[in-house]
């Protein structure tokens, strides 16, 4: 059996997630891994990603070592580590696979439960980044914060929270009020605390965690921390106030709100002298190459993946899709799909009171937790878009790349294991054009 293998199959084997105390157990037994390296933890409903992909392009640029531990992957479950914002290499994978379940082995005669799938990456990650003695460990959570696997982490150099809005509340609450507690549960005894700030009753959650927790806070904020323009090709330019204007690599209008997370997250570390300041500019070039597939990503010409998976990444995801439109003047095609514990019918409603698609097509993932196709268009047709279902990516993706037209776009969105499938159909039918 392969490590991927194995790690596929450890949902089928855990009972129950551990504890903090637990997880800390099995790090001791591994000799305290994380405790010899400095991270920076981020926690969010929608934008996580994107903010460590800026922070790792950023401190890469700047000639720091830079492991970066994210989540869910898109076709390789290597995407979730990266060294130096690349791929952790097989070898080193199995490496450290091998490293955790030996430990595994050793706490099972003590009684302890098998790590749950994410804890077990959890550990690789951390036994990776302290063997190759990287300088900074950008650490995304997994669901959450409070309780969240990744918490384990004792003194981090710096935490940041992106947007919080409803998903998963059947585990963090049924109010944002509910969930930004969760969220703000990461914020650390006199550790910076950088948050998105737009949101009036997240922001007062996220306050009052820091004010208990002594920890600066910086709220970031459109118009107040930062504004956004475009350049010629619609591609925004973040402008922090009093400060220099950043190229961003982006077209999606939230893409600023994270480049200013990230920013402030920079700037705090160099005031600091965590970072050096003379690495300042190589600090922004770096923000200027960031990337980050599956999130508003332009894949073949009017062909964009965007992984909005719940209602406040789909509110944000028909943003961004409208201003694109404005710029293309052509017809909007969608292909959609979502896991059936999302709250898909209240996404569709949106996406077709907002973005009026000219045709949606509807298809089941291969998740056994995708929901069905035709359910979905049926969805989309109650809600007055034509729509049609399919019963593989392949077949709605050829299908809709047929109709398209010079100034046309399709737009892939609903999860982001939909934009994994669509990655390996794209390699096979424009392999020559396929990221």
């Amino acid at each position: 059996m392969t490590a991927e293998e194995y790690l596929n199959q450890i949902p089928m084997w855990t009972r129950k997630k551990n504890s903090l105390v637990q997880i800390r157990r099995f790090l001791e037994e591994m000799g305290n891994p994380d405790r010899s390296l400095s991270v920076i933890h981020v926690a969010g409903t929608n934008g996580k990603g994107s903010v460590c992909a800026y922070l790792t392009s950023a401190l890469c640029e700047a000639g720091y070592q830079v492991g970066t531990f994210t989540s869910p992957h898109l076709v390789d479950i290597r995407e979730r580590f990266l060294l130096n914002g690349v791929k952790v290499e097989e070898e080193e994978f199995v490496r450290s696979f091998n490293r955790v379940k030996d430990t595994w082995l050793v706490l099972q005669e003590k009684g302890m439960h098998h790590p749950t799938f994410f804890e077990f990456l959890f550990y690789m990650a951390a036994d990776l980044f302290s063997r190759n003695k990287v300088d900074f460990w950008v650490m995304e959570t997994g669901m959450g914060g409070r309780l969240d696997t990744t918490n384990v982490v004792e003194h981090p150099l710096l935490t940041a929270i992106t947007s919080i809005s409803l998903d998963h509340t059947q585990y963090l609450g049924n109010t944002i009020k509910e969930i930004a507690g969760e969220k703000a549960g990461i914020i650390k005894e006199g550790v910076p605390v950088v948050y998105a700030g737009e949101n009036q009753e997240s922001s007062a959650v996220i306050l009052e965690q820091a004010a208990k927790r002594h920890a600066p806070a910086y709220p970031v904020r459109y118009g107040e921390t930062y504004e956004l323009k475009r350049d010629g090709q619609g591609k925004l330019i973040l402008q922090m106030k009093g400060d220099e204007e950043i190229h961003l690599p982006f077209v999606a209008p939230y893409q600023g709100e994270n480049g200013g997370i990230a920013w402030t997250a920079l700037k705090i570390l160099m005031e600091r002298g965590i970072i050096a300041p003379e690495k300042r500019s190589l600090l922004r070039r770096g923000m200027e190459k960031a990337s980050w597939p599956g999130r508003m990503e332009e894949v073949l010409p009017g062909v964009f993946l965007d992984g909005a998976h719940n209602p406040g990444g789909i509110q944000a995801f028909i943003k961004s899709a409208s201003e694109i439109l404005s710029f293309r003047q052509g017809k909007a095609y969608l292909l959609f799909a979502a896991v059936s514990d999302k709250d898909y019918k209240e996404m569709i409603a949106s996406l077709c009171q907002g973005l009026r698609p000219d045709f949606a097509a509807a298809v089941r993932m291969h998740s056994p937790r995708g929901t069905g196709a035709e359910e979905l268009a049926a969805c989309f047709q109650a809600d007055g878009c034509s729509a049609g279902a399919f019963d593989q990516v392949s077949e709605a993706l050829s299908f809709l790349l047929e109709k398209m037209r010079g100034g046309d776009c399709l737009f892939c969105v609903g999860s982001l294991y939909l934009i994994g499938e669509i990655k390996e159909e794209l390699a096979v039918l424009k392999p020559q054009k396929a990221l």
